[in-house]
């Protein structure tokens, strides 16, 4: 949920309607300890595989790279950077997860974001290869159609064996687990 994402170079407007379900979702998170990573792209100039296809977007250090005002990071958050569509590749998102819940390491993942069909997709394919339960916030993401958008939660689900829940129900099962 980059300003370019939102507001910039590659703006999805139906992006918009997701801010306050995703917000929802982070109170929620926080209030029961639940860790937060917010993996966002920093693009650097040499990164022409993905450049050359989209255009200049989320470049390192511009204002089209931060998080939007909405869902800034709070102190104990993470940001992770990465320079594909997936949070995992060639990031220490794998490193971070291991060393939540005192060591234990997380077991789930729950994803909001933009786009659906791409970095959500991508994200999902390395979960799903590490073993982690794939919770997709149905509400909490988007793409630049509808169309890409359902076509993304149906790969995600089919595939990837993904929970796809609203996140109402999210919220529901994250405190009653934490009772």
């Amino acid at each position: 949920m980059l300003n370019d994402f939102i507001k910039g170079s590659l703006k999805c407007e139906r992006a918009l309607e997701i801010i306050p379900n995703i917000r929802t979702l982070l109170d929620i998170a926080r209030i029961n300890q639940i860790p937060i990573f917010y993996c966002v792209d920093e693009h650097l100039p040499t990164d022409s595989y993905e450049l050359e296809l989209w255009g200049p977007h989320a470049m390192k250090g511009t204002v089209g790279q931060q998080i939007i005002d909405e869902l800034k990071p709070q102190k104990y958050d993470t940001v992770i950077t990465k320079r594909t569509y997936s949070a995992f590749d060639r990031t220490n998102l794998d490193r971070c997860l291991a060393r939540v819940y005192d060591g234990k390491g997380a077991d789930s993942i729950i994803i909001t974001g933009v786009h659906t069909h791409i970095c959500g997709k991508h994200t999902s394919y390395d979960a799903f290869t590490r073993g982690l339960k794939i919770v997709i916030a149905e509400d909490g993401v988007q793409a630049f159609s509808e169309e890409d958008h359902l076509l993304g939660l149906e790969y995600i689900k089919k595939i990837y064996g993904a929970d796809i829940k609203k996140i109402n129900k999210i919220i529901e099962l994250l405190v009653a687990n934490k009772q």
